[in-house]
Order: C-alpha cells, then sequence, then structure tokens
C-alpha cells in the first residue's frame, strides 16, 4: 500500500461517520522520492582526548605474573634513564608489577612483567588498551650499548 492509499482511505473512513455528504476525494499523487544524505560524525570520546602514555610505576604485588613486550624505549636524563612505553589493559586488572635491567658491556636488556592486582579480586574488567609509560633507572649511562626487550623470544 502506498502513502496516497492510505491517506485516501481515512478520508473516506473519517468522513463517513460526520452528518453531511462525503467530500470529494482527492485523485491520488504518485509517491515522492526524497534523496537522503548520510550523515556522518566522528565518535566522541567519552574521556576526551589522551594526553599521552598513562604514567605508571611498579606495584610489586600483582598476581599471575607475566612478561609484557615494550613498543617503545627512549633514553632521557642523558642515558642515565630509558622511558619504556607499551600496550597494556586497565588497572586493577592489568598492573605493572616490576622491571627487570640487566646490563653488560654491549647491551641493557630491560623486562617488564605484569600482572593483576590483588585489588581487582571482585572486579569486572573490561578489555580496553592503554598505552603506559615508565621510566627506569640504569647502573651506567647507556651511551652506544644496544637496547633490547627482555620480553622479546
Amino acid at each position: 500500500m502506498t502513502t496516497a492509499t492510505l491517506l485516501a482511505g481515512s478520508l473516506v473512513l473519517a468522513t463517513s461517520c460526520a452528518t453531511s455528504p462525503p467530500a470529494a476525494l482527492p485523485a491520488p499523487q504518485a509517491p515522492v522520492e526524497h534523496a537522503v544524505t548520510p550523515v556522518t560524525t566522528a565518535p566522541t570520546p567519552t574521556t576526551g582526548p589522551s594526553k599521552g602514555p598513562e604514567p605508571v610505576k611498579p606495584t610489586g604485588d600483582a598476581v599471575n605474573v607475566h612478561k609484557v613486550r615494550w613498543t617503545k624505549a627512549t633514553p632521557v636524563a642523558r642515558g642515565k634513564q630509558v622511558r619504556l612505553t607499551w600496550w597494556s589493559g586497565v588497572a586493577p586488572c592489568t598492573v605493572l608489577d616490576k622491571v627487570k635491567v640487566k646490563e653488560t658491556a654491549k647491551k641493557v636488556t630491560i623486562t617488564l612483567y605484569e600482572g593483576a592486582s590483588p585489588k581487582a579480586r571482585n572486579v569486572s574488567c573490561i578489555l580496553l588498551a592503554v598505552e603506559k609509560t615508565t621510566t627506569v633507572k640504569l647502573k651506567h649511562a647507556l651511551g652506544k650499548r644496544k637496547l633490547v626487550d627482555g620480553a622479546k623470544p
């Protein structure tokens, strides 16, 4: 059924109940097609724009601890420290437990360990990626030594 047919039927029904004679029905018109322009909008972030990786410090009390690969290592403080960046989960479900550093004359191996905080015992954990960062102090300036991710096989 078209809109015009439904409209005409409704007019007949409405006017047949009145006491005056029925009015003449208008001639049915062809349906009008409307152009639909899709509207696209960017999703609105719920927490606002990101200001960069979330700085975290090792907690030392995580459970189910495992190695995690870092994605970026930047020497800072004249090479005496290294700022590591990696992708992780939301705290308290995923926290940085510890960082191990092994320094030799030719390389510096840094290994990140993550796990769940004991506080996450009765918490619903969402699967959401969070970029995190931590800064590690070295015994000696990095110099020309190679940085190695201890979580890589």
